[in-house]
């Protein structure tokens, strides 16, 4: 908001509806398209039949290195140029009447956090995880673990009550709503990433293109680079308090076991390897976000984007204001939205 108002001179302002107070996640679609909301932030891996595409892409959301900082930068930057650059995918958001401003935004990495320790195979047993996409149904169980779908604003009493053992869970999910008070046991995959990061959008609906140009483009810039660097650090910063929360609750921070780990990436490879045999995508695609993925990793080294320490003393090493974002935004901006510009 403050983005858009500084390049507009003040001449485009905001009425903020806080959370979902006019369209709960199911809606947001229609009160975009009705003219309710005029920009939003939804959520499409819930919607998988709507959002195929976008799935497909959260499947494939583990070709970045795991690491707090550089990592979570480079995967912004990744998922944004391969979104842009996907006309299938885009379709997915203008066939319903909405204008991708952001048409793939990660929230971080996810984690597992339980209320017990145990990070070796055998301790996934039985296990009640929540998963936070449909990704995660087939890597709980066959770590032994069963699957449960809820809302994430529903996780935390549910870990309190011991309804679920554990939950697959971002940092940024994390570090906002206080989960791992309830969860402090969490494991990490260290270097690597679990797959399933490629949450959600940023759009605007039908109101948008009854703006003026200078107005359209204003949005559109600051989506793509003010918001994109707001919203990569608020992973951070965010993962910074979930760091906080389990040290302050007596958990720790673990590496799942080899064993655990093998059966969590093989079947990441899995998943991924049926993708392309079913043609849901091309293996052009996958092989594209490999090589992205070394790439922007590589860029955001170069820019300066370095981790200072483990993801574990995340809150003890990382200054929010020595990192700006928008140095890479701006790159990946060039890389793909620049070409979908109003014009």
């Amino acid at each position: 908001m403050d983005a858009v108002e500084e390049r507009s001179g003040g001449k485009i302002g905001f009425d903020v509806a806080w959370g979902q107070s006019i369209a709960a996640y199911p809606e947001v679609d229609d009160a975009l398209a009705d003219g309710r909301l005029d920009l939003a932030y939804t959520v499409p891996v819930y919607f998988v039949a709507e959002y195929p595409r976008i799935d497909a892409y959260n499947k494939l959301s583990q070709y970045v290195s795991g690491s707090p900082l550089a990592g979570e930068a480079a995967m912004q930057a990744q998922m944004s140029e391969a979104a842009w650059n996907d006309p299938e995918l885009l379709e997915e958001y203008t066939s319903k009447g909405l204008v991708p401003l952001n048409p793939m935004v990660t929230s971080g990495n996810y984690w597992t956090a339980c209320g017990d320790e145990g990070t070796a195979l055998d301790d996934w047993q039985g296990r009640q995880i929540r998963i936070g996409g449909s990704v995660q149904t087939p890597i709980a169980q066959n770590l032994g673990a069963s699957p449960v779908s809820m809302e994430y604003g529903e996780a935390f009493e549910a870990l309190q009550r011991s309804t679920v053992d554990c939950i697959f869970v971002q940092g940024m999910v994390a570090g906002s709503t206080g989960l791992l008070e309830a969860a402090p046991q969490v494991s990490t995959l260290g270097d690597e990433r679990f797959t399933g990061a490629v949450t959600a959008g940023h759009v605007a609906g039908s109101s948008f293109e009854a703006l003026p140009l200078a107005y359209r483009q204003i949005l559109f810039d600051a989506a793509g680079i003010d918001w994109t660097h707001g919203v990569t650090a608020a992973v951070v910063g965010s993962s910074v308090d979930a760091v906080a929360d389990v040290r302050a609750a007596g958990g720790e921070f673990r590496e799942m076991d080899a064993d655990a780990a093998e059966v969590i990436l093989s079947t990441q490879r899995e998943i991924a390897e049926q993708l392309v045999a079913d043609g849901v995508v091309d293996a052009s695609v996958r092989d594209g976000l490999v090589e992205s993925g070394a790439r922007w990793m590589e860029r955001a080294a170069e820019l300066g984007y370095e981790d200072g320490g483990e993801l574990s003393e995340l809150d003890r090493w990382y200054d929010p204001e020595d990192v700006d974002f928008r140095p890479l935004a701006e790159e990946a901006f060039r890389a793909g939205a620049l070409a979908h510009r109003p014009a």
